[in-house]
């Protein structure tokens, strides 16, 4: 069984990703960071690897997508408060990412989603399960 989860992205411009992720806080692992790749450190066991578009192309017999036009994937990340969504959400875009939604307050759960500078989407979540609705049997 799977322990860790590594998601590949590709990027235009790895030293302008890695700053905007570092911007909003994240870490990245120099045993796994080079011209080519960054290894952001989500958490002890969920890392995002940053991949030159050329270099992501390696790993793949398809065309890489451009996300800034075609969604492949959603990513999504939890906050531990609706303003810790909302903080995350200002950094982003105060670091050029861009907001592609508006946010959405379920009473449970709180969303909110911005597009990095390569349009990857992701989504900040704030889940409180005391307030998620009973289903009945």
């Amino acid at each position: 069984m799977a322990t860790k989860v590594f998601i590949n992205l590709p990027v235009k411009d790895l030293e302008k990703s890695i700053s905007f992720f570092n911007g909003l806080g994240f870490s990245f692992n120099p045993q796994f960071t080079d011209e080519k790749a960054g290894c952001m450190v989500i958490s002890d066991s969920i890392f995002v690897m940053l991949l030159t578009e050329p270099y992501f192309a390696t790993f793949t017999k398809k065309s890489v997508c451009d996300a800034k036009s075609h969604t492949e994937v959603l990513i999504t990340l939890d906050a531990e408060s609706k303003d810790a969504v909302e903080q995350i959400i200002s950094k982003a875009k105060a670091l050029g990412g861009s907001t592609y939604s508006e946010p959405q307050d379920h009473g449970w759960m709180y969303q909110h989603a911005f597009a990095d500078l390569d349009g990857h989407q992701w989504e900040i979540a704030y889940m409180d399960a005391s307030q998620l609705p009973q289903q009945e049997s």
